[in-house]
């Protein structure tokens, strides 16, 4: 039985290992975003619930959160010449107010979804523009997309296993 267990595993992980891979290569080679990004996509789909609507309620709140730290971003450009260092303090206190107020919206509520965009958009190092927002939009869509994918791939063969399902 031990075996049978360890077989059912050792499935799961090269599937989902294959999946990384692929998206990762597909991140760098055909979408030309950074994989880093990617992951931030694949993160979000496990932030709330483990399902296909779920994860796309996660990935639009990662949206919402690439677009507050875009608008953070374009903030500090106009209160910096205005509040010197003080700036940061005015922009990190209204982007998280904003952020914190958003938890409580019905559906598009996924806190941890939105500072998974903030982080993004800040790790970027873009400037505030729509490219970076379509550039980090690609690559975590393709990570939440990738996610579900691992997710069902290790639903179906914990099922043909008989087994109960494994979720992070």
């Amino acid at each position: 039985m031990a075996n049978s267990g360890t077989s059912t595993h050792l499935k799961v992980v090269i599937g989902e290992a294959v999946i990384a891979s692929s998206a990762a290569t597909l991140s760098t080679a055909a979408l030309e975003v950074p994989v880093w990004a990617m992951f931030v996509g694949w993160i979000s789909f496990f932030t709330r619930g483990v399902n296909l609507k779920q994860g796309a309620i996660n990935l639009a709140c990662v949206l919402i959160g690439l677009a507050l730290g875009i608008g953070a971003a374009h903030a500090m450009a106009v209160l910096t010449p205005l509040l010197g260092g003080y700036a940061i303090s005015a922009v990190v206190f209204a982007v998280t107010g904003i952020a914190l107020s958003l938890a409580k919206v019905p559906v598009f509520n996924n806190l941890l979804g939105f500072f998974l965009g903030l982080v993004a958009y800040f790790a970027s190092h873009q400037p505030p523009s729509m490219s970076a927002f379509t550039m980090l939009t690609v690559a975590a869509t393709l990570g939440a997309t990738a996610a579900f994918l691992a997710h069902a791939l290790q639903k179906r063969i914990h099922q043909n296993a008989g087994q109960p399902k494994f979720v992070p």
